[in-house]
């Protein structure tokens, strides 16, 4: 019996266009009604969450960050995964030739929740992200003095290609065993990111914590991804289902698969696998 369903954001809960599909909405509706408890599992920053967390008119646990922070609606901390600032500043340090592609974000209520050193807004992603959380963002330069406390991570995006190169600089640095990364990748958009997180957190690690302390064990969690950083949930989840627009690798894992982000895949698993009794 599914007792809970965790649901990535983009790529899977999202279509191609960035939109929530009423049938999305429905069927989270539909589950929570009975009981079910709704996660949404994202590598966003809560803040960046909220509009789609807004637009959900159902009861919600949002695990943010890549699995670094557990908050309620109302932004407050329940569970939280810091990394380390030594780590982090190990990491920046040995990451200087990214410099321009390089974030830290923090768990803060608005101002200079994501300082950059540089920000390139010459690339049309990193402009997209800058007009959408301008409040949010702050500039310090050298980045290492904005390591005035622990972060939540330090976050990286640029190119496929180049974001690749980047992976194995940091799984050759020393702090390597000290973090955790989380890569999610747009092949066809040519762009990346690159989440480095405390060591263990990840969305699957924090969502395993989250419903083990609820009762609930993996046999009762259904979760939904479509990209590399969903895989630990997937892997912690009894029912793994990927999206139809998922990456090959998952694709690859013999997990149940749905339709499309872009033809509500969420909500046909759901149906599917949660409500396939429920009246219509």
């Amino acid at each position: 019996m599914v007792r809970l369903i965790a649901l990535d954001i983009d790529g899977t809960l999202l279509d191609s266009q960035w939109r929530l599909p009423e049938a999305n909405k429905d069927a989270i509706r539909r589950a929570t009604a009975r009981g079910i408890e709704v996660a949404l599992v994202t590598g966003r920053r809560f803040d960046f969450a909220r509009p789609v967390i807004d637009a959900i008119d159902s009861p919600l646990t949002l695990i943010v960050s890549g699995g670094a922070l557990v908050k309620n609606r109302e932004g407050t901390s329940l569970v939280r995964h810091l990394l380390p600032a030594a780590v982090a500043r190990e990491v920046l340090e040995g990451t200087r030739a990214y410099r321009r592609a390089t974030a830290v974000v923090f768990d803060r209520p608005r101002a200079a929740q994501v300082v950059h050193e540089d920000l390139d807004l010459s690339n049309p992603h990193r402009r997209a992200y800058f007009d959408r959380n301008r409040d949010f963002i702050a500039e310090i330069v050298p980045l290492e003095d904005a390591l005035t406390e622990d972060p939540i991570q330090v976050m990286f995006s640029g190119s496929f290609l180049g974001m690749r190169g980047l992976v194995s600089a940091l799984r050759g640095l020393p702090a390597a065993t000290r973090c955790s990364l989380a890569i999610t990748e747009y092949e066809s958009r040519d762009f990346s990111l690159v989440d480095v997180n405390r060591a263990g957190c990840t969305k699957g690690t924090t969502l395993a914590e989250w419903a083990i302390g609820q009762g609930i064990g993996p046999a009762d969690v259904m979760a939904i991804g479509d990209n590399l950083n969903d895989r630990e949930m997937l892997e912690f989840a009894g029912l793994p289902v990927v999206m139809g627009n998922a990456v090959p690798e998952l694709r690859q894992m013999g997990w149940a698969e749905t339709s499309s982000n872009d033809e509500a895949g969420v909500a046909a698993a759901i149906e599917r696998f949660a409500l396939r009794d429920d009246a219509v």
